[in-house]
Order: structure tokens, then C-alpha cells, then sequence
């Protein structure tokens, strides 16, 4: 990583800490840590399980206790057990924690108008079409992909995702039944391996290998969630997938899709795989699609 990069974005993020407030603990000049008053505004009018919340700010739980028996000691939340389950905890805003987060709202709307006010109608659109940018691609680097075992909850949660995405496109629908297998015990290593992608704690996408001693590998399951689209996610996926299949030294990277899936094949195009004869008889695939992966991974810059 170039040593100027780094210093572009640390000063990025002194004028943003500066601009915002977030250098004191008196955020909003409301007595409360920036970490707390977030905090308000996530768990919001419906609540939120202590888990989630904490997925969601991107806080250890011991900083995340911290702060909620700070917001409770001042009557601001109250935690409870869920009544599904006993075992899980929610917090809900009390009367005053709704009133503070609408206070929160009106001093944070000042100061997004303080950003704006000083500027012409020219210098603003430029500071919003910026800021749009820079949060979309700040989005995209809190994305954290890794392998997961393809039983868990949130992994079956994204293949099924995956399979009614593929009902809803193709022609007369999708049944998983009739398509070429990738199963739990075909996506657990050594057989295989599923990448879950997560934001704030949330899984928003997935992808997959079939390994084949002697053979090329298979890429299955590549998935993103509508809301996640136009970040990149897809292409980092299938990068990280490509990083994994040259650890295991697989030389050929092999993938079959539907024609309907026009990004999907957008994607493989761009990203140096070359349509090539059907090699199976996958009966939901139109195009077939080959890449001999290099002996180093791809730099990042």
C-alpha cells in the first residue's frame, strides 16, 4: 500500500472527526460519547437484540456492555429477554431515550446543514455527489468475506436467497433438484468451501467452490443481495474465491450460468474467464465459462 494512500485517508479522517464532533466526548454536546448516541439511534423505535446491535456498530461486547449500562443508568434503554427466547437479550429505547434520539436528530441535522450552508448550489452538489461516493465505497470496505460451514444459519440463509433469486429470473423458474449438486458435505473442505460475505454483522452474499483432484474446479453459488449490488462485492467474492483455489493449487477454474444472468456474465467476462464448449450437462446452463488462474494472486494496490 502506498505510504501517500495512507496519509490521504488518515487526513480524510481528521477533518471528518473534526467536522463531525466526534473529538470529544460530549458528542452533539449531548454528555455522551459519539459510541453511545450511535448507539441510540441503532437500537431506534422497534429495538434490537444486544447481538445484532452490537454486529451492526461493529463494537466488542465489552465496550458495547459498557456503553448500554451507561445508557441504562441513564433511564435511556431498557434491557430485557426476548419473549421468544429467554436466552437472547433486546434492548428498547424508555420514553426519555425517545425523546433524546429525537433531540439527537435535530442537532445532527444542524450540523449537516453547517456542512452545506457556507457552500453555493455548485459547491454543494459536488460535496454530495463526493459524499455519496466516498460512503458507498467505505460501505464496500466493511465488508468482511470468509469460509463457513455451509450448515450454518446464515450460510443456508444465502444459498436458499441464491436459489429463489434463480426461480424468480429463469425462464419456468429453478429447481435445485434437477441442477448439478453443491451440498453441505460437497461445500466442506477438503471436498469444497463456501465464503460468506458479511456487513455489520448482516450476511449479504456468498460463493463457492467444488474441488476435483487432478481436475478443474468448480465456482458455484456466487450470490449478492439485491441492496449490496454496485459495490464491487460480486468481484471480490470471486477474487477471494480465485485466492482460494490457488492455495489448494488448483490450476483451472471452471463455471456454467443461465443466460438471463446477464451481470453474472458480465462479471466473469471482465474478470478473465473465457466461454469455452459445455462441459456438463448442468440443464439451467446456457454458457459455459473457463479461467487458468496465475501461480501468484492478484496484488492489491
Amino acid at each position: 500500500m502506498a505510504f501517500a494512500a495512507i496519509g490521504q485517508v488518515r487526513a480524510f479522517n481528521r477533518t471528518v472527526a473534526e467536522r463531525i464532533g466526534a473529538l470529544t466526548d460530549e458528542f452533539l454536546g449531548r454528555h455522551r460519547s459519539m459510541g453511545e448516541s450511535r448507539a441510540l439511534w441503532e437500537i431506534g423505535v422497534q429495538g434490537a437484540e444486544i447481538r445484532e446491535l452490537r454486529g451492526r456498530l461493529g463494537l466488542d461486547s465489552g465496550y458495547a456492555s459498557r456503553a448500554l449500562r451507561s445508557l441504562e443508568r441513564q433511564r435511556l434503554i431498557h434491557v430485557e429477554p426476548s419473549q421468544d427466547d429467554g436466552r437472547v437479550r433486546r434492548v428498547r429505547l424508555s420514553r426519555a431515550g425517545r425523546a433524546e434520539v429525537a433531540e439527537l436528530d435535530r442537532r445532527a441535522d444542524a450540523v449537516a446543514s453547517s456542512f452545506l450552508d457556507p457552500l453555493d448550489v455548485t459547491q454543494r452538489r459536488r460535496l454530495l455527489a463526493a459524499m455519496n461516493e466516498v460512503e458507498r465505497l467505505l460501505r464496500a470496505s466493511l465488508v468482511h468475506v470468509g469460509v463457513e460451514d455451509p450448515t450454518t444459519a446464515d450460510a443456508r440463509w444465502c444459498i436458499q436467497q441464491y436459489f429463489d433469486e434463480l426461480n424468480a429470473r429463469f425462464d419456468g423458474g429453478f429447481d435445485p433438484s434437477r441442477s448439478i449438486s453443491a451440498d453441505a458435505a460437497e461445500l466442506t473442505l477438503p471436498a469444497g468451501l463456501l465464503l460468506v460475505a458479511r456487513l455489520r454483522g448482516q450476511a449479504i452474499g456468498c460463493g463457492a467452490l467444488k474441488f476435483h483432484r487432478g481436475a478443474p474446479a468448480e465456482l458455484k453459488r456466487m450470490w449478492v443481495a439485491p441492496h449490496a449490488r454496485g459495490i464491487g462485492l460480486g468481484r471480490r467474492i470471486l477474487v477471494e474465491l480465485e485466492r482460494e483455489a490457488r492455495r489448494r493449487r488448483v490450476r483451472v477454474v471452471r463455471l456454467e450460468t443461465n443466460g438471463s444472468l446477464t451481470e453474472a456474465m458480465h462479471l466473469y467476462r471482465t474478470s478473465g474467464y473465457a466461454e469455452v464448449p459445455a462441459f456438463n450437462e448442468e440443464p439451467y446452463a446456457h454458457h459455459w465459462f473457463e479461467k487458468r488462474l496465475d501461480s501468484q494472486p492478484e496484488l492489491r494496490v
